[in-house]
């Protein structure tokens, strides 16, 4: 709990100064503007800085790789937009922080996203995009960044590790059952999608009325790990396929539909593979539908997800998912988030005649309540309870803290 209490404390001693850090803030964003060209070329850099901290009861959970109890994750975004004439725009973003996922240890820099798109039209109906950008699949990855998420972690669908592994085979049903029994291995096992998934790749979309479209080719499948995103060290042998179509009737509601497949093994598990099979014989198929409503101070979210991994000397390992996320406005600053989550597996056989469910089925609660002191500045406090079928459980508590400062 000393985490978290330095974060709050950190917190509350900011808001003394808030008007002082806004008037601040605001000259530094007049500065990091520039324009040339007679405006024909526009750019402008802007920025996240997070402080956040965790207090975990047990094993961490979901993409927590935290090896002990409590620790303190920074983490710093940047973001230059920069639009080129009539029709062209780009999006650099770099994020140095101790590893995508939040961590105790370590500390890396990385261009998460570059893109270029290309607008023909003066209005939203195509845009043609390629580089290294975040997925369009569902609903949450639009919203994922700390500023806009009303919660610190994402919904358990993007961050609950599976048993299914993309570096190496397990040799029979059994041995890949028995990975139930054991925590999480987070180096070598992958949730149903991870996070917001910054794959490498080309995409179409756009909209039309109250409709709208997107097709992404990616290098990497959605369940795969950051490492592989970058299309300089995974290449283009085994692509993904992704797909979302929205329907936006009225200002109050949005909901869409998805659609992704490709192969989601790594070049290490080539070895393995049974005499004859490819990785490409492999696939992760996730069909996925998501609805937004919002009324007055109130807005709602969620997502269903239909997972299929096609598992070597298994047979296919199937799974559901969702959430349901609310937002409520309880004063012009302070706003409160509950967010209920569950994930339910198929039965495979073991073997031995038996059927059992090939992961444990688990349920999470997260609520949070935040404090946006100004234009600049916003905090957060969360609290989450799990619980997975069986005897080994991983986080049922996790109390976390965060304090943003956008720029």
């Amino acid at each position: 709990m000393r985490t978290a209490a330095v974060v709050l404390l950190i917190v509350a001693l900011s808001a003394g100064s808030a008007a002082a850090q806004t008037e601040a803030l605001d000259r530094v964003g007049e500065n990091l503007r520039v324009s040339a060209v007679g405006g024909r070329i526009q750019s402008e850099l802007s920025g996240l800085f997070d402080l956040e901290g965790y207090w975990i009861d047990q094993h961490p959970p979901g993409l927590i790789f935290g090896g002990s109890s409590a620790f303190v994750n920074p983490r710093l975004w940047l973001f230059l937009d920069t639009r080129l004439g009539d029709h062209f725009s780009s999006l650099v973003q770099v994020r140095a922080d101790r590893g995508f996922d939040p961590r105790s240890d370590s500390a890396s820099a990385r261009f998460d996203e570059y893109w270029l798109r290309y607008d023909p039209f003066a209005d939203a109906r195509l845009s043609l995009q390629v580089g290294k950008f975040a997925t369009l699949f569902g609903n949450w990855v639009v919203r994922h960044d700390s500023w806009e998420n009303p919660l610190i972690n994402a919904p358990l669908p993007y961050e609950n590790v599976t048993i299914v592994a993309d570096r190496s085979v397990a040799a029979s049903p059994a041995a890949f059952l028995a990975r139930r029994n054991v925590p999480d291995k987070k180096q070598d096992w992958l949730p149903t999608i991870w996070g917001p998934s910054y794959a490498g790749g080309a995409g179409v979309f756009g909209r039309a009325s109250d409709v709208e479209y997107g097709v992404e080719l990616k290098n990497a499948s959605l369940a795969s790990r950051p490492s592989l995103w970058d299309p300089r060290l995974h290449g283009w042998d085994h692509p993904t396929v992704t797909g979302r179509i929205g329907w936006h009737p009225d200002a109050a509601w949005r909901l869409g539909a998805s659609f992704s497949r490709g192969s989601y093994l790594a070049s290490e598990a080539r070895n393995g593979l049974p005499p004859g099979e490819h990785i490409d014989d492999f696939r992760h198929t996730l069909i996925g539908a998501d609805l937004a409503y919002s009324w007055r101070h109130l807005q709602l979210w969620g997502e269903f997800f239909a997972s299929r991994f096609e598992v070597p000397n298994v047979e296919d390992a199937d799974s559901v998912a969702y959430y349901v996320e609310a937002k409520q406005m309880l004063s012009p600053q302070i706003f409160a988030a509950l967010r209920w989550n569950q994930q339910l597996f198929a039965e495979v056989a073991d073997g031995t005649g038996r059927e059992i469910p090939w992961d444990r089925d688990i349920w999470r609660a997260d609520g949070a309540l935040g404090y946006r002191f100004d234009r600049h500045l916003q905090a957060k406090l969360q609290y989450s309870l799990s619980h997975q079928a069986g005897r080994l459980q991983q986080g049922e508590q996790l109390v976390a803290a965060q304090l943003t400062v956008k720029f």
